[in-house]
């Protein structure tokens, strides 16, 4: 028998909340039997849902919290109620003590940093933490990071984004080596700000074991898998994750208004149907759902908001991945790496290696 894998679930969290997070959560357990949950929430309103699926009821269990953080609460404010006492922070909780290997909440994306920030802190060295996303290419699945969590970065924080990208890409898609590309305005060595500039020196100069440092890439080299892990700060990664959201959007807009204008259009269709099919399967947001809060003492996967059971199920695998994989350990191991190597001054985040 594997070995069980809990997951804790802010099970308020989300536009739907129970409602999506139950059957989610059972969705998720018939493809992965091993997972073990523990849900936080109002117990009036989660044990009937849980009834209606009974294999979860004997893989889960339910702890009563009074405190939900609402969709639209500020983070300041989220902390100020729900410190302590809500469904989202105690899922949170959960991982810092141990009871559970991962936590993962379709909640207030603010207030879920914030939250994870002041209970689970930063992992030594690391100043800031990086929300990373999964994004399909046209051969696979690639990583992206920071999608949001801060903005700016500096050379020493873009770095730590890369380290703990790799580590990602190894627990994820089981590559030992992934390659790691910065985001920038070309491929040349002289294009770009001096940060982004000064950690790819840095990272070059380092030859980590853990990542094989590619070089600078452009926004299409995304889409295209160049690299397995897309390095940038927040600011930047959060613009080109809504572009490629809404492009996708519009694509399908196009597809569907263009198959349905004329009979001949339809009849293609038809003809067309599994290739069309791979596509939307492709496109589908909820398969790649989940972004995962990493340079913490502990993992966090968020959800999107507005997504389905079957979008929040694919966050609890991600999560499993997560856990089965030790990605912490990856990344401090990675991060000792790089410091050994004498680039790194520091825990302040002041990349300097040429001073």
């Amino acid at each position: 028998m594997p070995t069980p894998i809990i997951i804790s679930l802010d099970a308020m969290g989300g536009d739907a909340g129970p409602d999506m997070v139950v059957p989610g959560a059972a969705v998720a357990l018939e493809r992965r039997p091993e997972l073990r949950f523990v849900l936080f929430g109002d117990e009036k309103r989660l044990a009937p849902l849980l009834a209606r699926h009974p294999r979860l009821a004997e893989a889960a269990r339910i702890v009563h919290t009074d405190v939900v953080v609402r969709m639209d609460d500020k983070p300041s404010r989220a902390l100020r109620a729900g410190r302590w006492k809500s469904s989202m922070w105690k899922a949170i909780e959960a991982v810092k003590t141990g009871e559970a290997a991962v936590c993962v909440s379709a909640g207030n994306t603010g207030a879920l940093m914030a939250m994870s920030k002041f209970c689970l802190r930063t992992m030594a060295g690391i100043e800031r933490p990086a929300i990373a996303a999964i994004w399909p290419t046209v051969d696979g699945e690639s990583i992206v990071l920071d999608v949001g969590a801060t903005i700016g970065a500096d050379a020493q924080q873009l770095i730590d984004f890369a380290v703990m990208g790799a580590a990602m890409a190894k627990a994820v898609f089981g590559k030992p080596r992934p390659t790691v590309g910065l985001l920038n305005v070309g491929v040349e060595e002289v294009k770009g700000i001096e940060e982004v500039k000064m950690a790819g020196r840095l990272l070059k100069e380092a030859d980590l074991p853990e990542l094989a440092y590619f070089g600078f890439v452009e926004g299409d080299d995304i889409g295209r898998g160049v690299v397995d892990v897309v390095v940038t700060e927040g600011f930047a990664g959060n613009i080109a994750l809504k572009t490629a959201e809404g492009t996708a959007k519009q694509i399908g807009q196009y597809l569907r208004a263009g198959l349905t204008r004329t009979w001949l259009a339809r009849l293609g269709y038809l003809l067309a149907k599994s290739a069309f099919d791979r596509l939307k399967e492709k496109m589908d947001p909820r398969k790649v759902n989940g972004g995962v809060f990493l340079g913490l003492n502990g993992i966090v996967i968020k959800s999107h908001g507005g997504t389905d059971a079957e979008g929040f199920a694919s966050a609890i695998e991600l999560a499993h991945d997560m856990a089965k994989n030790d990605l912490a350990s990856g990344i401090v191991q990675g991060l000792q790496h790089y410091h050994r190597a004498g680039f790194a001054e520091g825990s302040n985040g002041d990349a300097r290696g040429e001073q």
